[in-house]
């Protein structure tokens, strides 16, 4: 695994995490979708291996997703014990993650690319399929409607 591809394990695993809702899940996700990628060693060396890694996972978990019927809040609550002790860091990072979840799934999904997993707006772009400028259009459109529900919830 090239060392490029090592950073990314971690990126596909909150993705996969953002997509399905369960740690264990995810996890396996990851696992398989690295599995599938070096198992296709002919695109390997050509194409966009980054948006491919991507794609893998998003299908993986698109798939994992019709298997499993409804996802309970309680697997997420062993994430706050990871957090920050300080209370108000605390209570703005459920905020923002309340805010997320409010947003429309395609927009949720830019916004997990762009700020969690650091991917610049052309990785982006080659991942969804989008062009660079829809892309920069929909963080700009994600971050103006957090903006808005976070100043409702009191958080500006």
């Amino acid at each position: 695994m090239s060392l490029e591809l090592k950073d990314q394990y971690d990126k596909i695993y909150k993705y996969c995490y953002f997509k399905v809702k369960n740690a264990h899940l995810a996890e396996d996700l990851t696992q398989e979708t690295f599995l599938k990628f070096f198992s296709q060693n002919s695109y390997i060396n050509r194409g966009k291996p980054l948006a491919y890694l991507y794609t893998i996972a998003r299908n993986l978990c698109t798939d994992a997703y019709k298997k499993v019927d409804t996802v309970s809040l309680d697997e997420t609550s062993g994430d706050i014990s990871a957090m920050n002790d300080d209370f108000n860091d605390l209570e703005t990072n459920i905020a923002v993650k309340q805010a997320v979840s409010i947003l429309p799934q395609d927009l949720q999904e830019i916004i997990l690319l762009r700020f969690t997993n650091d991917l610049s707006v052309l990785e982006i772009s080659n991942i969804t399929g989008l062009s660079r400028f829809a892309v920069h259009r929909k963080i700009k459109n994600a971050l103006g409607k957090l903006k808005l529900i976070l100043r409702e919830e009191d958080f500006s």
